[in-house]
């Protein structure tokens, strides 16, 4: 075999596996979506359930049924800023449920 034809050869190879390497980079990056949304929607359907199983105090799970938060997924990117009487306190404790609910997954 002539020195060209190894040479030629060689080429052809590099530009297989560069090609190669492009379709396992665009694999790679298809997987890593497919399981952020994967795991974004099982959280969601994990946060269905009642508000009750945070095992909040009575007048904090009042103050969220009465405005609309009936299931934990409600809660997930709610500002609970915007209910009137929730304070400081009731929040970091909704916040720290909140955790402790979602660790468990």
């Amino acid at each position: 075999m002539s020195e060209e034809n190894v040479l030629n050869k060689n080429v052809d190879n590099n530009e297989l596996q560069v090609e190669h390497d492009l379709q396992m980079e665009k694999l790679r990056e298809e997987v890593l979506k497919k399981f952020f949304e994967y795991n974004k929607i099982i959280q969601f359907m994990a946060a269905d359930a009642p508000i009750s199983t945070l095992c909040l105090p009575p007048t904090i799970e009042k103050k969220l049924t009465s405005n609309g938060l009936l299931r934990v997924y409600d809660l997930i990117n709610f500002d609970l800023t915007k209910i009137e009487g929730l304070g400081e306190v009731s929040i970091r404790n909704l916040t720290s449920r909140l955790n402790q609910f979602f660790s468990m997954l």
